[in-house]
């Protein structure tokens, strides 16, 4: 992979001359689903089957079958052929890729079956080897920084905005993008969140500007951004705004199975090489039922996308209103842009401030499910994040506003004492990789504060670490780690299930 008049590029430079651009610029029939018509077809030949999987169909495994029904067991084979193979695609697979990249307005896409973990990981992998730096916000997701626990390169980090109102982090500003730049001339790439976890947006266009200026990549962890590509009055995606790759998890947003993702990149980098460096972890028995459910959700998209997130976007202001007319909360939106770490909002998002009626996040969404049988995305100190496309029903935006209305009525309380902010600007004193490997000793989480952290601990969703290896730990972590264990958060990363203890550098 390599940007173009990029001198330093090592591998990615000379592997460029190899490349072969997709032929994603022709006019293509976003009307079929190759992968999906393969399968189809193999179904109909009524094959024999003495290879993987070992459940022969759905044969030998009579509960499964029942669980998830004859044709997915059916449709749950191994590479072969007629199927073509994940890991080096020559036939059905590579087609139903180009009319993903085409679809997206890409020059080359790779389906990915480990999520946009897998695909923000092979986007950093790519572009960084040991001791490479990367311009990054530190609100992103763990799979980021895990990339750089397994690549050894080095974070520069660009702390985000913070609404002081809300208690969480939003974009990055360009002006400081480009001072990371200038201070660190040696750095080969910047990550961008668009969105974030609660549908903040930077200015993506004015940061790819600034990055490609000083020949640096740029690259987009869209994991919450896949209906930027196809809705109307969205935030720009990551293609339109010229960025070089850009991980989109298809299923979050667009219609796929879970794990399921898509790896979108421009003409300024080599996709033989990226597939490549994706071969290095991902999985040689790539599922098909996830691949070919990313071939019908591409069409699908393709095809009605359009009208299916203008229906999204209605549900989901609907739903702002209603519930900022309950009192109490705040389902903030688009009148808190202001052109710069906010630049722009997802509408599709429905992002929900608790804290002024009394209840942590994590509360209301707790009681959510206990009680009302609503499961949301997720809930942190202050917010809540309900999941919204066309695939809901008025009834269930009706059900969850009056849920949110008695959940004040019946637990609505004084906000005193409760946390107010989400993100806590880190020290790094070590790089993630060399803080992992390190030798460490574990200590009661209370005596740790000043030493350096060996693991993550993170609130999961939305999975956007609280620390990191290498990261110095403050009274201030420790006391916001202590509160989201008392409101019942789902903190994962440590060794210690319990979270009692750390692993800190000795």
């Amino acid at each position: 992979m390599v940007l173009k008049d990029n001198k330093d590029s090592d591998e990615l430079g000379d592997s460029l001359n190899n490349c072969q651009l997709s032929t994603v610029n022709c006019q293509l029939n976003q009307d079929r689903a190759p992968l999906y018509e393969a399968m189809r077809e193999y179904q109909n030949n009524r094959v024999v089957k003495f290879d993987v999987p070992g459940h022969k169909g759905g044969r030998g495994n009579k509960t499964l079958t029942g669980f998830l029904g004859e044709s997915a067991l059916k449709n749950d084979v191994n590479s072969m052929k007629p199927l073509d193979n994940l890991c080096h695609p020559v036939s059905v697979i590579k087609e139903a890729q180009e009319l993903a990249a085409d679809a997206f307005g890409a020059a080359n896409s790779l389906f990915m079956v480990n999520g946009a973990t897998g695909a923000v990981q092979a986007m950093i992998m790519s572009v960084c080897k040991a001791g490479d730096k990367i311009i990054l916000p530190r609100n992103v997701h763990r799979s980021a920084i895990n990339a750089l626990v397994v690549c050894g390169a080095i974070p520069v980090y660009v702390n985000p905005g913070v609404n002081g109102e809300l208690g969480i982090p939003l974009g990055m500003m360009p002006e400081e993008v480009e001072l990371a730049i200038v201070q660190n001339p040696d750095a080969k790439a910047v990550l961008v969140n668009n969105p974030t976890y609660y549908g903040i947006c930077s200015d993506l266009q004015k940061i790819v500007e600034i990055a490609h200026r000083h020949g640096l990549l740029v690259l987009c962890d869209e994991a919450h951004g896949t209906h930027f590509y196809f809705g109307e009055g969205l935030p720009i995606n990551g293609m339109a705004a010229g960025a070089d790759m850009a991980a989109a998890s298809v299923h979050k947003t667009g219609g796929s199975l879970t794990q399921s993702a898509i790896l979108l990149m421009a003409d300024t980098v080599n996709p033989d090489y990226v597939r490549q460096v994706i071969n290095l972890t991902q999985t040689t028995s790539a599922s098909y039922l996830l691949m070919v459910s990313l071939d019908l959700a591409r069409q699908n998209l393709a095809l009605h996308g359009k009208e299916f997130y203008a229906k999204t976007v209605e549900f989901a202001e609907y739903a702002r209103r209603e519930i900022n007319a309950i009192g109490g909360y705040y389902a903030f939106g688009s009148e808190l842009c202001n052109g710069r770490d906010f630049y722009a909002f997802d509408t599709t998002k429905l992002s929900v401030h608790t804290r002024a009626m009394g209840l942590a996040g994590i509360e209301v969404y707790d009681l959510l499910r206990d009680e009302y049988d609503i499961q949301i995305e997720f809930g942190d100190i202050g917010n809540i994040l309900a999941i919204i496309t066309g695939g809901d029903r008025a009834l269930d935006i009706e059900r969850l506003v009056s849920a949110l209305s008695e959940i004040k009525r019946l637990y609505g309380r004084s906000p005193v004492g409760l946390f107010d902010h989400e993100y806590i600007n880190p020290t790094v004193d070590m790089p993630p990789q060399a803080a992992f490997y390190a030798k460490r000793v574990s200590l009661p989480i209370n005596e740790t504060a000043g030493r350096v952290c060996g693991e993550f601990v993170m609130c999961y969703p939305p999975g956007i670490p609280i620390l990191a290896p290498g990261e110095r730990i403050t009274r201030d972590i420790l006391d916001y780690i202590a509160y989201a264990k008392e409101k019942g958060c789902s903190l994962t990363g440590p060794q210690d299930m319990n979270v009692e203890y750390l692993e800190v550098v000795e």
